[in-house]
C-alpha cells in the first residue's frame, strides 16, 4: 500500500518546484542556456536551399553559384530569406539601402538590440558559404529561440546586408558612408542607386537606413574564415581581432620604348625590368619583417607591349594589409625608398602614389572574451587571428562594439566554387553565435 501524503508537504514541494522551473527561465533567459543548440539539419537545408538562386543551369551544389548583389539571382535568393523567416513567424523588414531586417522584443524596453548578421550576394563563380553561413546563421538562431520560447533582455535584430561584395552599400549606408558618387558607381550593369531600388529600397531615403553610433548594443558577423589559417591548424572556431588595413598604391615606371633588336642591352632603360625588380622588393620587403602583414602586386600593364619593343612604360599596383595601419605605413616608405634605388640602376622613373587608404577596424576586446567564453561552454577550441579580407562588421565597428567568428575554410580556398566549409563547423559558428548572443544578454 503506498504510504499516504500530507496535503500541506505537496503544495510546498510543489511551490518549491515551480519556483525552481521559474529560476531555471529565468536564468535561460539571462544567458545561461547551455544546452540550447540550433538545429543542424534545418541549418544545412537553409544553405543547400539558397544555393539554387545563381546555380549555373544544370550545375548542382558543388558547381557554386554567381548571384551578384543587385542581380535576379540576388532578388530570388532574398525572397526564400524572407520565406524562411516568415516560415515561424518573422515579419522580414526592407529598408531604404535594401537590407533586411528580422526583429523579436525583448523582455527590457531600456536595452538596445542586438544585431547580427551578414550578406548573401557573392562573387562571379563564387561558393556556397561566403556570406551564406552568417545570414543562415542569424535566421536559424532566432528560428531556435522561437521554437524553444526563450525571450531574451534584449531586442534581437538579424540583418542581411545589400551587396557586400561590390559597394557594401548596405552595411556603409548603415553606417553613415554611402555617398552620392557611390550611388552612382556601375557594377555588372547597374548603378547602385537602381540596384537598390530594384531590391526595395530607397536611395533617396538613406538618411533612414542610418545606425547613429551607439543605437545598438554590439554587432556580431558569423563567417568563413577565407583562408587557410583555421584549417591547417584543425581549430574549429576563430576569434577576430579585426579587420586589416589597407594601403593601396599605383605605381608608374617611365623608361624608353626602344627596338629590341638594336638597343644595346647595357643602353636600355627598360620599365619592365624595373617593374620586375620593384615587384621582388614588395615580397622581400614584406617577408622580412614578422607578422600576418601581405603585400600584393596583382594588376601589371605593359606598354607598347610588344614582342620587339623594349617596353617604354609600365603600370602596377601595389597593396599591403595588415592589422596595424602603422606597420604597413612604413613597409610602403622602405618600398618607396628602395624604389628610387631600382629607377637609379634601371635609368627609368618610378612614381609610386597612395590611392587608397583603410583603416583597420578592431574587434571589441569584450566581444572577443564573449565569443570565447560561448565556444568553451561548447567544448571548441579557438584562436585569434585577424582578418585579410574585408566584411560588413568593419562598417559597424564604427556604429557599436564589433565582434566577428569564424569558421575553417577547406584549404584556405574562398571566391571559388571550390569553397568549402563542412556542415559540423557551419553547425559549430551558428552555435557559437547563440551562446555569444545569450552570454552577452545575460550581463548584468
Amino acid at each position: 500500500m503506498a504510504p499516504m501524503i500530507d496535503r500541506r508537504e505537496f503544495l510546498r514541494a510543489l511551490a518549491a518546484a515551480s519556483t525552481v522551473v521559474a529560476a531555471s527561465k529565468f536564468d535561460f533567459a539571462q544567458g545561461t542556456g547551455r544546452g540550447l543548440r540550433v538545429n543542424a539539419n534545418r541549418l544545412r537545408e537553409s544553405l543547400e536551399g539558397l544555393s539554387v538562386f545563381g546555380r549555373p543551369e544544370g550545375g548542382s551544389f558543388a558547381d557554386g553559384v554567381s548571384r551578384s548583389g543587385f542581380s535576379d539571382a540576388a532578388v530570388a535568393g532574398r525572397n526564400y530569406v524572407m520565406q524562411l523567416m516568415r516560415s515561424f513567424g518573422l515579419g522580414p523588414r526592407i529598408d531604404a539601402a535594401g537590407n533586411i531586417f528580422g526583429s523579436t522584443a525583448g523582455s527590457d524596453p531600456a536595452l538596445k538590440p542586438i544585431l547580427f548578421g551578414s550578406h548573401i550576394d557573392s562573387v562571379l563563380s563564387g561558393g556556397n558559404f561566403d556570406g551564406d553561413v552568417g545570414s543562415m546563421s542569424a535566421v536559424e538562431v532566432l528560428h531556435t529561440l522561437k521554437e524553444r520560447g526563450v525571450t531574451t533582455r534584449h531586442p534581437l535584430q538579424m540583418v542581411i546586408w545589400t551587396d557586400e561584395e561590390n559597394t557594401f552599400a548596405g552595411s556603409g549606408a548603415a553606417a553613415g558612408l554611402l555617398s552620392a558618387a557611390d550611388l552612382k558607381r556601375i557594377n555588372n550593369g547597374i548603378s547602385t542607386a537602381d540596384g537598390i531600388r530594384k531590391l526595395g529600397g530607397d536611395p533617396t531615403r538613406l538618411a533612414d537606413a542610418r545606425l547613429v553610433a551607439g543605437a545598438i548594443r554590439c554587432y556580431l558577423e558569423l563567417h568563413i574564415e577565407q583562408g587557410g589559417v583555421l584549417d591547417k591548424a584543425n581549430v574549429p572556431i576563430g576569434v577576430v581581432e579585426g579587420i586589416v588595413s589597407i594601403d593601396r598604391y599605383e605605381v608608374e615606371i617611365h623608361g624608353f620604348a626602344n627596338h629590341a633588336g638594336t638597343t644595346p642591352m647595357k643602353e636600355r632603360r627598360n620599365a619592365l625590368l624595373a617593374a620586375a625588380k620593384l615587384i621582388e622588393a614588395v615580397q622581400n620587403v614584406v617577408m622580412q619583417e614578422p607578422g600576418r602583414q601581405v603585400g600584393t602586386v596583382g594588376r601589371l600593364e605593359v606598354f607598347p607591349n610588344a614582342p620587339n619593343v623594349v617596353p617604354g612604360t609600365v603600370k602596377h599596383s601595389i597593396e599591403l594589409r595588415d592589422l596595424s595601419a602603422e606597420k604597413i605605413a612604413v613597409l610602403g616608405q622602405d618600398i618607396r625608398k628602395l624604389a628610387q634605388d631600382i629607377a637609379k640602376e634601371t635609368g627609368t622613373e618610378i612614381v609610386m602614389e597612395k590611392v587608397e587608404q583603410h583603416a583597420p577596424a578592431v574587434a571589441d576586446p569584450a566581444m572577443q572574451k564573449k565569443i570565447e567564453e560561448a565556444a568553451s561552454r561548447l567544448e571548441l577550441k579557438t584562436i585569434r587571428l585577424p582578418s585579410g579580407a574585408g566584411h560588413d562588421a568593419q562598417m559597424m565597428a564604427k556604429v557599436g562594439p564589433m565582434g566577428m567568428i569564424f569558421v575553417p575554410s577547406v584549404d584556405g580556398i574562398s571566391h571559388s566554387p571550390k569553397e568549402l566549409t563542412h556542415w559540423q563547423d557551419c553547425a559549430n559558428g551558428a552555435n557559437v553565435l547563440l551562446q555569444t548572443i545569450l552570454l552577452i544578454d545575460g550581463e548584468a
